[in-house]
């Protein structure tokens, strides 16, 4: 199912919803501009939470972006570990409903 070819079909969103394509576009750019958090650190979390939505597309893109902003492989590593910590702890502390 997942191959980068897909993401060519955006077109066909932007044809049957174009303001809303519009305003996602709009609200995308911002929140990935430089800010109280850096372009870098904000592609760093993108990524984390790629990995933990395990979104192969997302995976792609922001590990490409958090590249070119600057990201090393350390903080790469780092981030999908803290990705899958977080996945885990939330996999623990709901078994604690089986009891």
């Amino acid at each position: 199912m997942y191959d980068m070819k897909h993401l060519a079909h955006m077109k066909d969103l932007d044809d049957g919803a174009p303001q809303a394509m519009q305003a996602f576009r709009a609200f995308d750019q911002a929140v990935f501009a430089d800010g109280a958090l850096s372009a870098v650190h904000k592609q760093i979390i993108a990524l984390a939470v790629a990995v933990t939505t395990q979104c192969p597309y997302c995976i792609a893109i922001h590990t490409k972006e958090a590249r070119a902003a600057g990201a090393t492989d350390a903080q790469l590593a780092e981030a999908a570990l803290v990705a899958a910590a977080i996945r885990a702890g939330g996999a623990v502390t709901h078994a604690t409903h089986m009891f």
